[in-house]
């Protein structure tokens, strides 16, 4: 942000104008030594890479990365029920709550619990058709 401006004009095109004439080696440099496969082009200040399309290895990478995200949201969404779970039984103990209705809202937060994570699944369901067209 503080050295170039980066566009995306096209899908499968970045460009960068960098504003310094001086950094445009160092940014070109830092690009292919970026470890993403990218072949930056220099014309002038101007920096255009081009995104080759995926191969099968990359899109199968790309579907475990999206996977480990998707476990990531699931334990998450998992620890809040817990945290809820235990306040309910904290308040339940303390007399805030009956038994009943302790039940009732462990019930509700399981409800919205699976509701979530069904959700997570279908998106990543979605993600990795996404994937796997490209």
């Amino acid at each position: 942000s503080q050295v170039a401006s980066i566009t995306i004009p096209e899908a499968r095109l970045i460009t960068v104008q960098v504003w310094d004439k001086e950094q445009v080696k160092a940014v070109e440099k830092a690009i292919r030594q970026s470890d993403l496969g990218l072949n930056p082009s220099v014309d002038g200040q101007l920096i255009r890479i081009q995104i080759p399309p995926p191969t099968e290895e990359r899109r199968n990478e790309l579907i475990k990365i999206a996977s480990k995200y998707s476990e990531e949201c699931k334990v998450a969404i998992r620890n809040i029920r817990r945290d809820g779970n235990e306040q309910l039984k904290k308040m339940e103990k303390e007399g805030h709550v009956s038994k009943d209705l302790q039940h009732d809202y462990q019930k509700e937060i399981q409800d919205m619990t699976d509701k979530f994570i069904k959700s997570i699944e279908e998106y990543f369901q979605q993600k990795e058709e996404e994937i796997l067209k490209q």
